[in-house]
């Protein structure tokens, strides 16, 4: 049963990390892809804020990898934990980021100089999907 649970929270943490990615990436394109019509010069700003939310799924992938040599006969339902609070993290922090993003798109688009402050905004929930890999690294 333990390596059940061990198995069962590697898989939420790769899991719902992507799939915050997913989320994350998909509401600031779109977003991008609106304000490609409305002023396509800027694209390469589009295309950064868009980007943004990715990096949580690799934050995912990599404390999926570093946890990949643990023992889950024994530490199954640490495992589980673990993977719930990295997976969890990711993915409302990814999901935000791309909300954040998608805001600043929509003002880069409207002729506002926002593109830096967006991406200190956007920094903010990515800051608490790095303190969460982090924890799974020191545990």
């Amino acid at each position: 049963m333990n390596e059940i649970l061990g198995y069962l929270g590697l898989g939420l943490m790769f899991a719902l990390a992507g799939i915050g990615s997913c989320y994350g990436t998909t509401i600031a394109g779109n977003a991008a892809e609106g304000a490609l019509k409305k002023d396509p010069s800027k694209s390469a700003s589009y295309m950064i804020l868009s980007a943004l939310p990715a990096t949580q799924g690799l934050y995912g992938f990599v404390a999926f990898l570093m946890s990949m040599g643990r023992d889950f006969s024994t530490e199954g339902p640490l495992m589980l934990g673990i993977g719930l609070g990295v997976g969890l993290v990711c993915l409302f922090s990814a999901i935000r980021q791309g909300q954040i993003c998608a805001n600043g798109i929509a003002g880069v688009a409207q002729g506002h100089d926002v593109m830096t402050n967006t991406m200190i905004y956007a920094a903010l929930p990515e800051f608490y999907a790095i303190l969460s890999l982090v924890a799974a690294l020191m545990i």
